[in-house]
């Protein structure tokens, strides 16, 4: 079963939505797959001191972006596929490309600077 202690909420983003991208950054490391088991709503909201409600409207939400299956009371689980995968690894990797984006600009490195850079420290890390 899904471990969400790993999971530190801030105060920026929604609760439900921090939840949900949480379970994507999973799947995308690889760290669960087809089938896994998601805890409860209830047991969620317990372990991370949330409203039930925000717990519900976090699965809704992985529900509707289809990586999260419900199926009656036999509980919540992780389903995915190539095309699934494929759109969170995309939406995942833009999100964090734009953040570094911002950051570099912010701190007014040009292009080239920053792709110099990236281009040394690549093999290294």
């Amino acid at each position: 079963m899904l471990d969400f202690s790993g999971l530190v909420l801030n105060n920026r983003d929604p609760v439900y939505m921090q939840i949900a991208l949480y379970v994507k950054k999973k799947i995308l490391a690889g760290h669960v797959s087809n089938g896994y088991a998601l805890p409860s709503r209830r047991e969620i909201a317990a372990a991370l001191n949330i409203n039930p409600n925000t717990a519900q409207k976090a699965y809704r939400l992985m529900e509707e972006e289809g990586y999260v299956v419900t199926v009656g009371n036999t509980g919540s689980v992780i389903c995915i596929n190539d095309e699934i995968l494929s759109r969170i690894e995309t939406e995942l990797t833009e999100n964090m490309v734009k953040e570094f984006i911002r950051s570099a600009k912010d701190m007014n490195l040009s292009f080239k600077k920053v792709f110099d850079l990236i281009s040394d420290m690549w093999d290294n890390i």
